[in-house]
């Protein structure tokens, strides 16, 4: 049964996003702090994190931030207020997956949550070593590498770089590779946008003149095998 942690300091949509997530199949445990929660996450090694953004004394941010250089793989959904495009940014900037913006459907969440846990198998149906040169990917272990430098991705970088490696060569749009890569018919692009610059910043030599990741002008992006 996955673990899920839920940081927020309304004991109310907390107390909400607990029964949703429990009756989904989850194990949830609650902080109403920031400090709680990197406490709890030591402690449980939880599968993924709820995190929300506005909270007193450590802000989602910056619990963000701490979480990503402890844990680089743990997946964390951002609480954002509605509408604010700035507040989505800066949690993807820092590292989180995914977000769902307040006030929100507690089932629109569990989804998000279950997409985000949801490791999508091979299409060949067993694990895959992918490469481009000294760039490895390993499906099966969801492990990969620059060299002999371990790549310390979140679980939305790597599996946006697993699709551009086997799809090379093939210019993708912003709402396709949503589609593809985060399962959204519909969402924030910038969501996109922010997670190739995260994953140039992590593979590129050069990221403002990316090599791997280009940009096809009036399309979104391309993979270019360097080898």
């Amino acid at each position: 049964m996955p673990t899920v942690l839920v940081v927020d300091d309304d004991p109310t949509v907390s107390d909400v996003v607990r029964r949703y997530l429990e009756q989904d199949g989850y194990h949830v445990r609650l902080a109403a702090d920031g400090l709680a929660a990197l406490a709890l996450a030591e402690q449980d090694q939880p599968d993924l994190v709820v995190l929300d953004l506005m909270m007193p004394g450590l802000d989602g941010l910056e619990v963000c931030r701490r979480l990503r250089r402890r844990h680089a793989g743990l997946p964390v959904v951002m609480l954002t207020a509605l509408g604010d495009e700035g507040d989505r940014v800066a949690g993807l900037e820092v590292g989180a997956d995914d977000y769902v913006t307040k006030p929100f459907s507690p089932r629109e969440l569990v989804l998000r949550v279950r997409s985000v846990l949801r490791r999508s198998p091979p299409a060949t149906g067993s694990a895959l070593l992918l490469s481009d040169g000294d760039l490895t990917a390993d499906t099966g272990r969801r492990i990969a590498s620059l060299g002999d430098r371990p790549l310390a991705l979140t679980v939305r970088e790597f599996d946006l770089l697993v699709f551009l490696l086997r799809h090379p060569a093939r210019a993708w749009s912003r709402a396709e590779l949503l589609e593809q890569v985060w399962g959204w018919q519909f969402g924030d692009q910038s969501t996109v946008t922010v997670h190739v610059r995260r994953l140039r910043e992590k593979i590129e030599d050069d990221p403002a003149t990316p090599r791997r990741i280009v940009t096809a002008w009036g399309v979104g992006y391309r993979y270019e095998r360097t080898q």
